[in-house]
């Protein structure tokens, strides 16, 4: 009887959409939410590897093809907590823009990509990201700005 009541209950619970999985204990990671990282690492993986596809076919129409893959991977990159591949992306974001000639734009993910950069100790990373800084504010004609920036990145260079 005891049986029956409790398959009785589980079948009831079932029917009324009632969770009866177990409540996750800290720090446990349940299998489904390590599923749906990898699923999101998978998906940024590939729209940023489809960006960079885009981006090596140097045209103006793959470039904005490019930018559209790399900020639909941004945001995963950055729930996910990938520093170093969010720092990447706002570094390659910037380039393309840069070429494009939308230099404000291209300072703003610069921008977002040097103190990410900074955070995570990549120094070949900050000095490409202050040697691209410097190189849009030559192109803007701001050569003192440029020439900070460029003599920011030389020692880092160096390293």
């Amino acid at each position: 009887m005891l049986k029956s009541l409790n398959l009785a209950t589980l079948l009831l619970l079932l029917a009324s959409g009632v969770s009866i999985l177990p409540i996750s204990q800290p720090g446990i990671v349940p299998p489904v939410q390590a599923q749906t990282n990898e699923t999101k690492k998978a998906e940024a993986e590939r729209l940023f590897n489809e960006g960079m596809q885009l981006f090596q076919q140097g045209t103006a129409e793959s470039y904005q093809q490019a930018i559209i893959k790399w900020e639909q991977a941004l945001p995963l990159w950055r729930n996910l907590g990938d520093k170093a591949k969010e720092a990447l992306i706002n570094l390659a974001l910037g380039r393309v823009y840069d070429l494009l000639g939308f230099k404000p734009k291209a300072l703003e993910y610069y921008n977002q990509a040097l103190p990410i950069y900074r955070e995570i100790k990549d120094r070949a990373g900050e000095a490409t990201t202050l040697n691209n800084i410097g190189a849009v504010y030559n192109a803007l004609g701001e050569k003192q700005k440029a020439l900070d920036y460029y003599q920011q990145a030389l020692p880092l260079s160096r390293l």
